[in-house]
């Protein structure tokens, strides 16, 4: 169960939130290990098929963590504008709540082409080449979006 957002006069839609998450370049990753240790770790990553997509090295902290246990957050952010005189911040972020997972295949597959579409839009030739000699070397994993909070103060 997800707490409401407390400031709800900030809180955005859900379509605002995805839009967000379709265009930021980069989001940070929270998991927990087996003993309970928080880890948080900014990363690449693709929003696709109402889903969050990134690739990583086969073994590492990460994988560790979401094996030991699959609950995740995600989160990006948007513009960020100091308001000296106002002692605040223009933001917008989004947060998600989720379950990751290794996948493979074909769902990987199209996850890394996806990837490569978005960070190297200009290079897809030779990136699905990269993508084929480094495949068996690369783990992806999918965020499954259990909840989504926006945020924005402009």
């Amino acid at each position: 169960m997800h707490k409401p957002v407390r400031r709800q006069d900030r809180e955005t839609g859900a379509e605002e939130a995805e839009s967000l998450l379709a265009g930021c370049l980069y989001g940070v990753l929270a998991t927990t290990s087996a003993d309970g240790q928080p880890y948080a770790v900014p990363l690449s990553y693709v929003f696709h098929a109402g889903n969050i997509y990134f690739h990583c090295a086969p073994e590492g902290q990460k994988l560790d963590n979401i094996q030991a246990n699959p609950a995740v957050s995600f989160c990006v952010v948007g513009h960020v504008k100091t308001l000296p005189g106002k002692f605040s911040t223009e933001y917008e972020s989004a947060v998600v709540f989720g379950a990751a997972e290794e996948i493979h295949g074909d769902e990987k597959q199209e996850a890394l082409l996806k990837i490569l579409e978005k960070y190297s839009p200009d290079h897809i030739p030779q990136g699905q080449k990269y993508i084929a000699g480094m495949f068996e070397r690369t783990a992806v994993v999918r965020i499954a979006i259990r909840h989504l909070t926006g945020k924005a103060r402009r």
